[in-house]
């Protein structure tokens, strides 16, 4: 039986503005320049620049707000079209523009491909050998099974071929340069490595431990080879000593232009000490001032000011006039507002970790959490998630990441609360002063944190170990 009823509740829902702004906070300040670039560029309303005309519309559009609506001229008619031309002014005399020059040089899959011309292979083994190259990755190593790249290259390129012509190709790319190259895993690639160097008898047991002794090498049981082989004492020590020569990823000495640019990073904030006092700015060395294309505005004014009715093409057009300039403002309210945000958090985490940033001390770095800058800012902890995403900071003495500064506190005997970066640094102090034939296992670590104060179960030792990039002890030891 079908039943009508009502019910009453309450829901949140975001304006076209908070949506934008949300959108805003998690771009970084090069983000948010192409994202600006690409606004210009779809909104002929939105201008850069700021210029005495423009605040005087300003000015008066706010002044005059009410009586500004396209609702109340929509329906007028009028058979004339007026003449006009959009025009957008991206770029102002007093605005000088800065851009970060990028340069791209050779390829590593270019740099290898470059090698095929000093072997003698015919167009068909030649286009084989280009597959493979495209297959390998930016460290050197071919992942891929053979298997499929044997039905791929059949697929894609429309090239028959066999496991056994793959193998031949793949042999004569593991000879180009860098050594190691094209490799399926790190024991062939070490192996390689070793074939090319003059076969000492160093060198000769490497080859031996490598080939024969792989995982126990791996796994750093010396004392498993020294028992199956008769290489001890100093041989294993200057056979390892030749190992830990070689490159695990050949791909990478190879320098690539464009990545290693694309690299480089643009910090979001700046921060200066001026007469003993912290100054925080915001990077906007090359944002530009928006405002509303003037154009726009003079034609939105011609069709408010008409007495008789207007047609349909008229009406299309301050529709779309309308729109284009809604949007445009919208955009700058939550760049400003988006500015707002980012000065506002940035403000509370330097206040929290002002001896931090006046001393430049690591110690100095108090716990801190995001809660800490929510509960201050009064927004939300995924607001201020969205504002560390990506973003930097620049100090006199450095460049950090803004989640570099937060950290859980943890208690000391004494009852104080320290950073837990505090702790991570005394952990990686103790490690590298252990003694590497005995290293020091996560139950010894946490006597040794005990007696400096520290309090820590081993679970968080090896939870502080793992977040150091720190191996267990038994991969720590060395002979």
């Amino acid at each position: 039986m079908l039943k009508q009823s009502q019910n009453l509740k309450q829901q949140q829902k975001l304006t076209p503005l908070q949506l934008q702004t949300i959108k805003l906070l998690e771009l970084t300040t090069i983000e948010l320049e192409e994202r600006i670039k690409s606004e210009i560029e779809e909104n002929p309303a939105l201008d850069e620049g700021e210029s005495d005309e423009q605040k005087e519309i300003d000015a008066e559009t706010e002044k005059n707000e009410d009586d500004f609506s396209i609702k109340d001229y929509l329906d007028d008619e009028d058979d004339s079209i007026p003449s006009y031309k959009s025009q957008t002014h991206n770029y102002s005399n007093g605005n000088r523009k800065f851009d970060y020059a990028l340069s791209s040089g050779e390829s590593f899959q270019q740099y290898l491909t470059g090698q095929l011309g000093f072997h003698p292979l015919s167009e068909h083994q030649r286009n084989i050998a280009i597959f493979l190259i495209g297959s390998i990755d930016d460290d050197g190593y071919l992942r891929r099974d053979l298997n499929f790249i044997c039905d791929d290259i059949a697929f894609k390129q429309n090239i028959i071929t066999n496991i056994e012509e793959l193998e031949y190709i793949l042999k004569i790319i593991q000879t180009f340069e860098p050594t190691g190259v094209g490799c399926r895993n790190l024991q062939e690639c070490l192996l390689l490595q070793l074939n090319v160097k003059q076969q000492t008898q160093p060198v000769i047991n490497a080859k031996k431990i490598i080939s024969e002794y792989f995982d126990e090498f791996t796994k750093k049981h010396y004392d498993r080879i020294s028992k199956k082989t008769d290489i001890n004492g100093d041989n294993l020590r200057n056979a390892i000593a030749e190992i830990v020569k070689l490159n695990p990823k050949p791909g990478n000495i190879f320098s690539d232009d464009y990545s290693e640019q694309g690299k480089t990073i643009i910090p979001d904030f700046v921060l200066d000490i001026k007469d003993g006092e912290l100054v925080i700015e915001l990077n906007s060395y090359n944002i530009p001032d928006l405002h509303i294309n003037a154009n726009y505005m003079q034609m939105m004014r011609q069709y408010a000011s008409k007495k008789e009715k207007i047609n349909i093409h008229d009406k299309e057009t301050a529709q779309f006039i309308g729109q284009k300039i809604t949007s445009a403002k919208y955009f700058i309210d939550a760049i400003r507002q988006r500015q707002k945000t980012l000065i506002s958090v940035i403000n509370i985490i330097v206040d929290l970790q002002r001896n931090y940033f006046l001393s430049g001390d690591e110690n100095q770095l108090k716990p801190m959490i995001l809660k800490d800058v929510a509960v201050r800012t009064n927004l939300d902890i995924s607001t201020i998630s969205r504002v560390l995403n990506g973003k930097y900071i620049q100090t006199y003495f450095g460049i950090f990441p803004l989640r570099y500064f937060f950290s859980e506190s943890v208690h000391t005997k004494d009852g104080e609360d320290v950073s837990s970066r505090e702790i991570k640094a005394i952990l990686q102090k103790c490690i590298n002063e252990e003694d590497k034939s005995n290293p020091l296992v996560d139950l010894e670590l946490v006597k040794t944190l005990k007696e400096k104060g520290y309090n820590i179960a081993r679970r968080t030792v090896a939870k502080y170990r793992e977040q150091l990039n720190i191996p267990v002890a038994r991969l720590r030891k060395e002979i």
